[in-house]
């Protein structure tokens, strides 16, 4: 195994959390993966679980036999002699998924939209709830100096959060209401009010959730059977407390359909979070009021190096975000579980 002329002595075959099928796991010995000449073998410190995690595994979206885990910090373990970007020892951040460079998306500017990039779960799914992981050297982002790991884990669901806070175009000075506090809506609520937006409210049945939202900054949080919604007679009446900005992230067929009646005339709703259940949308209120309805994929081109540098900046209440320690592999389907049922309100940490 090449590693930049040094003897690691990098076993053989890792611990992974290998998909067996919905909602099940089985941690086991798997071969650990050989860097061709222009790749990276990352050892991995911490993964955090996504909600889209969630849904691969609980729900099994994924495929069997692969495992999942894109919220990753780690030291690079071995690296490839073509690889000048890296050595072994460099503490690393994983990044966004690279792009073909070549399509429309990318030439615009929107990598995430990539033509080539494949569809979730539908990947090799040899992710970082793993010790090691594969990566290419454009894949990876330095750890900032002083930055705490578990802080960095937080960078690529800080990335989502902040594609969907631009995406809104949210700016101070708007009335914004997150639907969902889970780790993507915490996270927006978060950057947001380190941005200086002070009018957040938040829609959010779960306790453990709705107190994370007060701590990182909504100034008002309700029940979403207190939400107002109009009936389709009424396309143009405003709600009390209508908002510019809506940013949907639970992924709930009635929080979608709750969120385009809070927008003001001109308003924007954000859809962030993956769900299955369609909405069915009033078509009137949104011609006649002229609303924007958008989605919100992955990640701005540039987002990871701003989620690093706002969590690098000590302006979000990291330990508000991210649950206290770290779970092991053995630990995960638990841990997915309790997050799923709302019962676990920040980031919770994987260590392989």
């Amino acid at each position: 195994m090449p590693t930049d002329g040094s003897d690691q002595g990098i076993p053989d075959t890792m611990i992974a959390a290998v998909l067996a099928g919905p909602g099940r796991v089985d941690v086991r010995p798997v071969p650990t993966p050989t860097p061709d000449a222009d790749e990276v073998l990352v050892a991995v410190d911490l993964c955090g679980i996504c909600g889209s995690d969630l849904h691969m595994v609980l729900e099994g979206w994924a495929r069997p036999g692969t495992w999942q885990g894109h919220e990753w910090v780690g030291t690079v373990a071995a690296a490839g002699p073509e690889v000048s970007a890296w050595k072994v020892g460099d503490r690393v951040v994983g990044g966004p998924a690279r792009g073909c460079g070549e399509c429309r998306s990318c030439r615009l500017g929107r990598p995430s939209l990539c033509e080539a990039l494949v569809a979730a779960g539908s990947g090799g799914g040899q992710g970082a709830f793993a010790t090691y992981k594969l990566s290419a050297p454009d894949e990876l982002l330095a750890l900032p100096a002083g930055l705490d790991p578990r802080a960095a884990a937080l960078a690529e669901p800080l990335a989502v959060a902040l594609h969907a806070v631009h995406q809104g175009g949210v700016q101070p000075g708007m009335r914004v209401v997150v639907f969902g506090a889970g780790p993507i809506g915490a996270l927006a609520l978060a950057a947001m009010a380190a941005m200086g937006v002070d009018d957040l409210v938040c829609v959010e049945p779960a306790p453990v959730r709705r107190e994370l939202a007060r701590s990182v900054g909504a100034r008002e949080v309700v029940l979403p059977e207190e939400v107002e919604v109009p009936s389709i007679a009424e396309p143009q009446r405003m709600v009390a407390g209508a908002a510019d900005v809506v940013l949907e992230c639970s992924g709930q067929r009635a929080a979608m359909e709750a969120g385009l009646a809070q927008l003001v005339r001109a308003g924007t709703l954000v859809l962030v979070g993956a769900g299955i259940d369609p909405p069915r949308f009033d078509p009137n209120r949104i011609l006649l009021n002229e609303l924007v309805v958008t989605g919100a994929f992955n990640y701005d081109a540039g987002g990871f190096t701003e989620a690093l540098e706002l969590l690098a900046s000590g302006r979000l209440p990291v330990e508000e975000l991210v649950e206290p320690g770290a779970v092991p592999l053995e630990g995960l389907i638990d841990a997915m579980r309790d997050l799923a049922a709302g019962l676990v309100a920040g980031k919770v940490l994987v260590r392989p």
